[in-house]
């Protein structure tokens, strides 16, 4: 069963640094066009983008809580360290969203492209 985490882990981190790289360029486009702040279904690829990475959060926690010795890895501890981030980043990104309604798509955008930079920075720490 871990192989097979493993195995979902890898494809499933691409699939959450493109979720959250076209959602926060999405999210950039729409703080420019005004109009289009008005619109709910902007939030959409946002919501899927965010939950994407906390999912990779999730899988890869049961990874490591399941096979103590692939946590010894080199280059693992950081790679775990980059999913703490992420988590973070989502929860502060929510918790704060009331603060900046004016820019609400500017930060969302930002983190999107700040998920997309940490997601990358975790795979390349287990890809050398």
């Amino acid at each position: 069963m871990t192989e097979a985490l493993l195995s979902f882990h890898r494809v499933w981190g691409w699939v959450a640094i493109g979720a959250n790289a076209a959602a926060g360029l999405l999210l950039l486009v729409v703080w420019r066009v005004k109009p289009l702040q008005k619109q709910r279904w902007i939030w959409w690829p946002t919501i899927g983008a965010e939950a994407a990475i906390l999912l990779q959060v999730l899988i890869g926690t049961i990874i490591v809580a399941s096979n103590t010795a692939y946590a010894k890895v080199n280059g693992v501890r950081f790679h775990m360290f980059y999913g703490f981030v992420a988590f973070i980043t989502v929860g502060l990104a929510y918790q704060y969203r009331g603060y900046m309604k004016s820019r609400r798509a500017m930060i969302y955008g930002l983190v999107g492209l700040f998920l997309m930079g940490v997601g990358i920075r975790a795979w390349m720490q287990v890809a050398m």
